[in-house]
């Protein structure tokens, strides 16, 4: 579990968390709690979606449980450090449809003395790393990877399989696309 360390009160000190796993791995719900804690706290903050991510809601991060947060839609990873104001917290959802160029922002904001949260899929359906996911790992200071639960045996799961025949790497969905298997299950597919 992640343990929440913050730097000594004044200092400017920034970092990097990523919050990573599979389909149905509770990333999201993940990434709203630890905002809502830090909106209860007062702390100015920003959530980041990618544009391509509209599957719950055009305005909004939600969770596969429902849980929704609102959040600011952008194209390309500059246009966050567009719309940053300043927020001492910036989240990220769904940060593996994010250019490469993810990784300098967030490396940005964490330099600025900010909280940066990511929270995205760290392999695709094939069992590939996912876009800018593993360079964010490698530049985060705090790494939690989230499993779900294997729909085949019940075991802890870390693959998404897909569902349908679409061969490109990046298809949005949910369960009508996905499911979450572990290691043997998905070998055996």
């Amino acid at each position: 579990m992640f343990l929440e360390q913050f730097p000594v009160e004044g200092r400017a000190n920034g970092w990097i968390e990523v919050i990573c796993g599979s389909m149905f791995s509770g990333k999201t719900e993940e990434l709203i709690r630890r905002i809502r804690r830090a909106e209860f706290a007062n702390q100015a903050l920003l959530l980041f979606k990618p544009k391509i991510d509209n599957r719950f809601s055009d305005n909004h991060v939600v969770s596969h449980k429902g849980s929704s947060f609102e959040a600011v839609i952008v194209a390309a990873s500059d246009d966050i450090l567009s719309a940053w104001n300043g927020e001492k917290i910036i989240a990220i959802d769904e940060a593996q449809f994010f250019d490469a160029a993810i990784v300098k922002v967030c490396n940005h904001l964490a330099n600025q003395g900010v909280r940066v949260i990511v929270a995205g899929l760290d392999m695709d359906y094939q069992g590939n790393a996912f876009g800018p996911m593993p360079n964010l790992m490698a530049a985060a200071e705090y790494v939690t990877k989230v499993h779900a639960i294997c729909v085949s045996c019940g075991n802890l799961a870390h693959y998404s399989q897909r569902t349908v025949q679409q061969t490109e790497q990046v298809l949005v969905g949910a369960i009508e696309k996905y499911r979450p298997l572990c290691r043997t299950c998905y070998q055996q597919k």
